[in-house]
Order: structure tokens, then C-alpha cells, then sequence
């Protein structure tokens, strides 16, 4: 398939990769260096083993820039803790098809509320867990780590899931990105992600890190997929 002009690539650093005594100041580094989004994972000790932040973490990121929050809720019956979580329009938020035990439900009680609406797929779960929901949703985030832990390698067996996604979404029309989060670097990891059909990169530790600044390692991300699209 040849690239689009307008085929963009966003990428989403995570924070659960930054540096948490100066958490504000590490958002608005990667705003300034061109991040699309903000991607905030919060994890509740159950769904998986880790807890990470909540409702007043996220309000503090959110006064720290004006970019829409891809909020990834790693929790079991994620509905109890939308009210508080979800406050800007600009939120997107992304439920486990796996944590939900009435995903369709769920996702419309997020839409209704005027946000993105998106679906998070273990490694071991198949895309038929997200067919029937495609219609109400903008995006299914593939994990391309098992959830819960950051600095995780990166499963190559994912992007095959990335592929089958991606087919079902254009042969049915949909309008649905794919975001990939888990161990994507600025190597093979993100440009195969991006030819296998995704277009949000979500990198943790390839953006904050110790070996370089927050922009350098923006540059790095966005300089190796520039040009690159779905190859199918």
C-alpha cells in the first residue's frame, strides 16, 4: 500500500517512564518536543500486580499541557472509576476488553461523555474479543508487552494481531487507529509496528531515559518512522 501524504504517526510517551519527583516538568518537556499525546497508565494492583497514580495525579498532568491524555486503564471494572478519571473533552480513554464485564456498555458511557473511546488487547487475547465493539470505538491499543510492568521487551508475535486488525478495520470502513504500546523504541520495533498498520507509538523508557534529553529522544522516535506506513 503506498504511504499517504497525510498518514501521520503520533506518538504517545508514557509517563510511567518519567521521572516522578519532577513529573509536571517531564510533561511539558515532551510537549515542547512534539509529543501528540500523553499517555497516563493507571494500574489498580489486581488487573495487574502494580499500582501506579489516579484522579489527582492525572488532574496535575492535566495542568501541565494542553494535549489530550490516552488514558489506559490497566483496572478491573474500570466503570466505577471513570467519573473521576475522565474530565476533558479532549481525554481519550482505553478500557481491558478483558476487565470489562460488559465492554459494550462501558465504552458507550464514554462516548456518551463526549470522549475517544478505545479497547486495550492483552498479547493473549484475539482480535474477535474486539470485532462486535469496532463500531463505537477510535481506537484498539495492541500490547505488544503483557501489561503492568514498564522496560518490557517488545513480543514481535503482536504485530501479526496488528495486521489482522488493521485489515479488518479498512475492509469494513471503519474509522479506528491502532496504538501499540510495550518495548517500542526508535528501531525495528516502531517501524514494524507502523508498516504492520498502527498509528500511535506509545514509548516509555525511549523517551525518558538517562542516555538523552526528552527532545533528542523525540527527534530519534519521529525520525524513524517518517515516511513509513502500512505496507499491505
Amino acid at each position: 500500500m503506498p504511504v499517504e501524504a497525510d498518514y501521520h504517526i503520533q506518538i504517545a510517551p508514557s509517563l510511567l517512564a518519567a521521572d516522578f519527583s519532577r513529573l509536571g516538568g517531564q510533561v511539558r518537556e515532551a510537549d515542547e518536543a512534539g509529543a501528540d499525546l500523553i499517555h497516563v497508565d493507571i494500574m489498580d494492583g489486581q488487573f495487574v500486580p502494580n499500582i501506579s497514580f489516579g484522579e489527582v495525579v492525572v488532574d496535575a498532568v492535566r495542568q501541565s499541557t494542553n494535549l489530550p491524555l490516552n488514558i489506559h486503564l490497566m483496572v478491573r471494572e474500570p466503570d466505577y472509576l471513570l467519573p473521576g478519571l475522565v474530565k476533558s473533552p479532549t481525554d481519550q480513554v482505553l478500557v481491558h476488553a478483558e476487565a470489562c464485564n460488559h465492554l459494550h456498555r462501558t465504552l458507550s458511557v464514554i462516548k456518551e461523555g463526549g470522549h475517544q473511546a478505545g479497547v486495550a488487547l492483552n498479547p493473549a487475547t484475539p482480535v474477535a474479543a474486539v470485532e462486535e465493539v469496532l463500531p463505537l470505538v477510535d481506537i484498539v491499543l495492541v500490547m505488544t508487552v503483557n501489561p503492568g510492568f514498564g522496560g518490557q521487551s517488545f513480543i514481535p508475535a503482536a504485530l501479526n494481531k496488528v495486521k489482522r486488525l488493521r485489515r479488518l478495520i479498512d475492509e469494513n470502513g471503519y474509522t479506528v487507529q491502532i496504538e501499540v504500546d510495550g518495548g517500542v523504541k526508535a528501531d525495528e520495533t516502531a517501524q514494524d509496528s507502523v508498516r504492520a498498520g498502527s498509528s500511535i507509538l506509545v514509548a516509555g523508557t525511549a523517551i525518558f531515559n538517562r542516555r538523552q534529553s526528552v527532545a533528542e529522544a523525540m527527534r530519534e522516535m519521529r525520525e524513524s518512522v517518517r515516511g513509513l506506513g502500512p505496507d499491505f
